[in-house]
Formats: structure tokens, sequence, C-alpha cells
């Protein structure tokens, strides 16, 4: 099981934040076929070997996904392409 986690500051307050996070799990839910809804202030999502959260505060975003043996591989990948979504998002 590989594990990615990102986390990132920001000045966008916590509601611009929460809306910036849901556009990007609407992506990934659209590219990746996932699932994905609210808890409080974190965005889960999951589907078969994904599963993750993005927690979203007045001043941080950290990302969390784990990944089953069989998406393992494309860790870095993922992992990449995420953290430029969160950098033009966070902007």
């Amino acid at each position: 099981m590989s594990h990615i986690r990102i986390e990132r500051t920001h000045s966008l307050g916590l509601e611009a934040a929460r809306e910036k996070a849901e556009k990007l799990g609407e992506r990934f839910a659209r590219e990746y076929g996932l699932s994905h809804g609210w808890r409080g202030n974190t965005l889960v999502f999951q589907r078969t070997g994904v599963d993750g959260r993005i927690d979203v505060s007045e001043d941080r975003v950290v990302v969390d996904i784990r990944l089953g043996l069989l998406l393992s591989a494309m860790g870095g990948v993922l992992k990449s392409e995420i953290e430029r979504g969160l950098d033009k998002a966070l902007v």
C-alpha cells in the first residue's frame, strides 16, 4: 500500500479554500471515478483501491491518500498531479 501526503498553506480563508477543494474533488471524481463528500471541513473520497481525504482549515490544506497495491505504482504520477492542482488552486 502506498501513502501520499501533501500539505500546503494558503491565505484564502476557510470558505474559499473549501470551494477550491470541492472543485479539485469534482475534477478527480470525473477523471478517476471517485465518490466524494464532505464531513465537516474534510472532503472524503474513495473508490476501489483509493481512500483519501482533503482536510481544509483557515490557513492550511492537507491531502492524505492511501493507494491499494494495484494503484501504488502510479503514486508518483498522482502525487505530482495533485501537487500541481493544489498549487494552481491555492493561488
